[in-house]
């Protein structure tokens, strides 16, 4: 569903008139917070395959620092594999990597074997290598990322419409106090049953969630 439809299937819930485009009224625009704040709340609930990205990093010898291009500032989930050398990276403890390139100069270099996460550009995140990459290697991040907030009435929803629907509705009614024969702590309920469904049906889709180690 577009960002629009969103809009207008939440403000039919309502009983509100239908808006051309989400801007035309203030409380369309309200509509559409409401929407986006449920969108990011769903995101971060799982890793959504319709979220998973995996950016490339191709590191530069003697360089330690670089931008993960696309991964925003708040993944989750993530592996990084060094398709040069087949070797998953290790994610070790920011002091931890600072205090092993603090070695000597022969220890520094080599084929990267642990990361960490070192600030942001402002815009996408950061990752620190060790050992110091003393050549061209191919890191394939694999993560979970939160598409950008939907902005244009045409901006398409990749996620589960109906999720984003109930979250924005509960929202809306907890601003009015209540809705029609629902409360606003029932309509948050629906939408918190609703999620707990999707998380256990997306579950299914992948072997490595039903397997389980004792430990």
């Amino acid at each position: 569903m577009t960002f629009l439809e969103l809009v207008n299937d939440v403000l039919e819930r309502l009983r509100e008139d239908v808006v051309l485009a989400v801007d035309s009224t203030a409380y369309s625009k309200l509509i559409g917070k409401f929407v986006n704040d449920t969108k990011r709340e769903v995101e971060r609930a799982f890793g959504w395959d319709t979220i998973r990205i995996t950016p490339t990093v191709t590191t530069t010898a003697n360089v330690a620092n670089y931008v993960v291009t696309g991964s925003g500032r708040s993944q989750h989930h993530v592996t990084i594999n060094d398709t040069t050398n087949h070797y998953q990276l290790i994610n070790m403890p920011r002091q931890w990597i600072f205090d092993q390139t603090e070695l000597t100069d022969s220890s520094q270099l080599g084929s990267p074997a642990y990361y960490c996460w070192d600030g942001s550009d402002g815009t996408d995140s950061k990752i620190r290598l060790f050992p110091i990459p003393d050549g061209a290697f191919v890191l394939e991040c694999n993560m979970y990322v939160a598409a950008a907030p939907l902005a244009l009435d045409t901006d398409v929803l990749t996620l589960d419409p109906d999720l984003v629907v109930a979250g924005a509705y509960a929202r809306a009614a907890v601003e009015r106090g209540e809705e029609g024969g629902l409360s606003s702590s029932e309509a948050y309920h629906v939408f918190r049953s609703h999620l707990s469904d999707a998380v256990a049906l997306e579950a299914t889709r992948y072997s490595e969630n039903d397997c389980w180690e004792a430990t």
